[in-house]
Protein backbone atom coordinates (compact mmCIF):
# COMPACT_ATOMS: atom_id res chain seq x y z
CA UNK A 1 0.00 0.00 0.00
CA UNK A 2 2.67 2.37 1.02
CA UNK A 3 4.69 1.44 -1.68
CA UNK A 4 1.93 1.88 -4.23
CA UNK A 5 1.71 5.76 -3.02
CA UNK A 6 5.72 6.14 -3.24
CA UNK A 7 5.26 4.96 -7.02
CA UNK A 8 2.16 7.15 -7.42
CA UNK A 9 3.95 10.61 -6.04
CA UNK A 10 7.51 9.54 -7.72
CA UNK A 11 5.43 9.90 -11.26
CA UNK A 12 4.02 12.97 -10.43
CA UNK A 13 7.24 14.38 -9.83
CA UNK A 14 8.28 12.94 -12.63
CA UNK A 15 6.10 13.97 -14.96
CA UNK A 16 5.91 17.49 -13.59
CA UNK A 17 9.41 17.92 -13.71
CA UNK A 18 9.50 17.02 -17.52
CA UNK A 19 7.19 19.25 -18.39
CA UNK A 20 9.24 21.97 -16.22
CA UNK A 21 12.10 21.27 -18.09
CA UNK A 22 10.32 21.08 -21.39
CA UNK A 23 9.54 24.38 -21.18
CA UNK A 24 13.03 25.77 -20.09
CA UNK A 25 14.65 24.14 -23.05
CA UNK A 26 12.17 25.67 -25.33
CA UNK A 27 12.70 29.24 -23.80
CA UNK A 28 16.24 29.02 -23.49
CA UNK A 29 16.58 27.43 -26.86
CA UNK A 30 14.73 30.73 -28.21
CA UNK A 31 16.47 33.23 -26.40
CA UNK A 32 20.35 31.83 -27.11
CA UNK A 33 18.78 31.88 -30.83
CA UNK A 34 20.82 33.98 -32.35
CA UNK A 35 19.79 34.08 -36.04
CA UNK A 36 16.73 36.08 -36.03
CA UNK A 37 13.66 35.49 -38.94
CA UNK A 38 13.00 37.71 -41.70
CA UNK A 39 10.71 39.96 -40.47
CA UNK A 40 12.28 40.34 -36.96
CA UNK A 41 15.65 41.40 -38.83
CA UNK A 42 13.75 43.54 -40.80
CA UNK A 43 12.02 45.41 -37.88
CA UNK A 44 15.23 45.76 -35.58
CA UNK A 45 17.08 47.12 -38.53
CA UNK A 46 14.21 49.76 -38.98
CA UNK A 47 14.34 50.65 -34.96
CA UNK A 48 18.01 50.73 -35.23
CA UNK A 49 17.79 52.96 -38.34
CA UNK A 50 15.17 55.05 -36.38
CA UNK A 51 17.49 55.36 -33.59
CA UNK A 52 20.75 56.67 -35.55
CA UNK A 53 18.12 59.19 -37.19
CA UNK A 54 16.66 60.77 -34.07
CA UNK A 55 20.47 61.14 -32.60
CA UNK A 56 21.82 62.70 -35.75
CA UNK A 57 18.60 65.34 -35.79
CA UNK A 58 18.36 65.79 -32.70
CA UNK A 59 14.77 65.70 -32.60
CA UNK A 60 11.66 63.72 -34.42
CA UNK A 61 12.24 62.15 -37.71
CA UNK A 62 11.24 63.15 -40.88
CA UNK A 63 9.76 66.19 -40.09
CA UNK A 64 9.50 68.89 -42.28
CA UNK A 65 8.99 73.12 -41.88
CA UNK A 66 5.43 72.87 -41.14
CA UNK A 67 5.71 70.28 -37.60
CA UNK A 68 8.06 73.48 -36.46
CA UNK A 69 5.69 75.74 -37.39
CA UNK A 70 2.85 73.84 -35.56
CA UNK A 71 5.41 73.16 -32.62
CA UNK A 72 6.29 76.44 -32.67
CA UNK A 73 1.98 77.97 -32.60
CA UNK A 74 1.32 75.34 -29.96
CA UNK A 75 3.79 77.05 -27.72
CA UNK A 76 3.15 80.57 -28.36
CA UNK A 77 -0.63 79.39 -27.44
CA UNK A 78 0.48 77.92 -24.18
CA UNK A 79 2.79 81.05 -23.21
CA UNK A 80 -0.68 83.30 -23.64
CA UNK A 81 -2.59 80.66 -21.52
CA UNK A 82 -0.15 80.18 -18.88
CA UNK A 83 2.95 82.91 -18.83
CA UNK A 84 5.74 83.65 -20.03
CA UNK A 85 7.85 80.92 -18.77
CA UNK A 86 9.83 78.05 -20.95
CA UNK A 87 7.83 75.79 -21.59
CA UNK A 88 10.40 72.98 -22.73
CA UNK A 89 11.68 73.08 -18.64
CA UNK A 90 9.91 71.36 -15.78
CA UNK A 91 8.40 74.53 -13.36
CA UNK A 92 10.28 74.75 -10.31
CA UNK A 93 8.54 74.25 -7.27
CA UNK A 94 8.72 75.54 -3.98
CA UNK A 95 6.52 75.19 -1.21
CA UNK A 96 6.80 76.49 2.41
CA UNK A 97 6.05 74.89 5.66
CA UNK A 98 2.62 76.57 6.73
CA UNK A 99 3.26 78.17 10.11
CA UNK A 100 0.68 77.19 13.32
CA UNK A 101 -0.42 79.39 16.05
CA UNK A 102 0.54 77.51 19.44
CA UNK A 103 -2.80 77.91 21.54
CA UNK A 104 -2.19 77.79 25.12
CA UNK A 105 -4.42 75.47 26.88
CA UNK A 106 -7.39 76.82 29.55
CA UNK A 107 -6.52 75.98 33.04
CA UNK A 108 -9.92 74.62 34.54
Amino acid sequence: MILQRLFRFSSVIRSAISVHLRRNIVVTAVAFNKELDPVQKLFVDKIREYKTKRQSSGGPVDTGPEYQQELERELFKLKQMYGKADMNTFPDFKFEDPKFEILEKPQS
